[in-house]
């Protein structure tokens, strides 16, 4: 299974915005080939600091992806790799 971090927050625009991407991509692939976990970077100071700029980042089994804007293209093909490792 594939793990997809969110980190982002409330009230962040482009937060809805990749968030309503995330679904919509991980909608379209087999049911349970990605675990989705979004994060809120206010709950923690140090994601605070980390991503405070960026938000929203989205990590794929860890690494860094996008931030800022999540490309849909972009985002299914980098998830259906990932599954099929």
């Amino acid at each position: 299974m594939t793990a997809l971090t969110l980190y982002g927050k409330a009230d962040c625009h482009l937060c809805e915005v990749a968030k309503e991407i995330v679904e919509t991509v991980v909608a379209d692939l087999p049911e349970g080939a990605v675990d989705v976990t979004e994060v809120d970077i206010l709950t923690d100071p140090q994601l605070m600091e980390q991503y405070g700029e960026k938000i929203p980042v989205v990590l794929i089994d860890g690494n860094l992806h996008a931030f800022w804007r999540v490309d849909s293209s972009r985002l299914r093909s980098a998830l259906t790799a990932a599954s099929a490792v």
